[in-house]
């Protein structure tokens, strides 16, 4: 009981002691940057919807504003983004045998939409985490009985969330 009790009187003396020493920021960034730039993305494509570029760059800003204390401003930002959309590929994946292949008519159970970003960031607080033409890329697989207008929305969203949260750990959370 009276160890107890000198445990406890140990841990309050010592627990502002640990805080002081202690700092974690809860907004996922690792930057003392109070704005960030994010630069219309060119789509470059040639199977991609012509909007896939303007509908990248403001899911992006929103993305950065959500997980992020940070101020997206039109110019002079601490931090700077800019990139191009480089790949809209549609692949077929998982071969399936030839008597299979007779039954559907198509030599593929899956179909695969891959989507690749080229980003440009600069830091300039740190220019040390600056970095050019660095690729995200992340795809999805949908059945090949499926037609890709019937599923491309979700598919999109599923994938361009997979690449903002890739470019927000290089960037703002220097992974």
């Amino acid at each position: 009981m009276k160890s107890n009790r000198i445990i406890a009187l140990a841990l309050l003396i010592a627990l502002p002691l640990i805080q002081s020493c202690i700092s974690y920021s809860f907004t996922g960034t690792s930057t003392a940057a109070k704005s960030i730039q994010v630069e219309d993305f060119f789509n470059n494509t040639d199977l991609g919807p012509a909007n896939l570029g303007q509908t990248f760059t403001n899911r992006l800003k929103e993305y950065l504003q959500q997980n992020s204390s940070l101020r997206v401003v039109k110019e002079n930002g601490e931090l700077q983004i800019e990139g191009t959309l480089t790949q809209y590929a549609v692949s077929p994946v998982a071969p399936v045998s030839g008597a299979a292949t007779n039954r559907l008519g198509d030599p593929a159970a899956l179909t695969r939409l891959t989507i690749s970003v080229r980003v440009n960031y600069v830091d300039t607080l740190e220019p040390k985490n600056n970095f050019k033409d660095r690729t995200f890329s992340f795809y999805k697989d949908f059945p090949s009985t499926q037609e890709l207008s019937s599923v491309q929305e979700n598919l999109e969203r599923t994938i361009l969330d997979q690449i903002y949260i890739d470019i927000f750990n290089a960037t703002l959370a220097n992974w």
